[in-house]
């Protein structure tokens, strides 16, 4: 009778259920940090999605504007850029200011809120270097 009770159990659980990415897979703090409940919530003012991508909007405005005043090659050229700028990047583990995606927008002579109390979406992530790296890269 208890091999027919094993032979149930074993059928019932499937591999992926204890293999590393299974639902018994713990949280990984050191990549991806501390959990929040914040983070799960939904909106609570109806402006909250509005200003999340506020620069979002605000690039597809100015793209928009340029192509109507100089042409197709203007939006193109400028998004090329970003691009570029983008992929030059310091070390995961090091705070980058971004001066040259600044200097692209125009916000490198205005002052705002987030350069006197910093961007929380830009918060630097403290961890083992050798080990960010290698996550990186995929070597981890």
């Amino acid at each position: 009778n208890s091999r027919g009770t094993a032979s149930l159990l074993k059928d019932s659980i499937s591999f992926t259920e204890v293999s590393a990415s299974g639902l018994f897979e713990g949280h990984d703090l050191l990549r991806r940090g501390f959990t929040s409940v914040k983070n799960e919530l939904l909106p609570s003012h109806p402006l909250e999605l509005t200003e999340k991508n506020f620069q979002l909007n605000q690039d597809k405005t100015n793209f928009a504007t340029l192509r109507n005043i100089q042409g197709i090659h203007a939006p193109l050229k400028l998004q090329m850029e970003f691009r570029a700028v983008k992929q030059v990047q310091r070390l995961p583990f090091l705070h980058s200011s971004n001066m040259a995606m600044d200097i692209l927008r125009g916000n490198d002579e205005s002052i705002g809120f987030e350069d006197i109390l910093n961007d929380p979406s830009q918060s630097e992530v403290m961890g083992e270097p050798h080990m960010m790296m290698e996550h990186k890269l995929g070597l981890l």
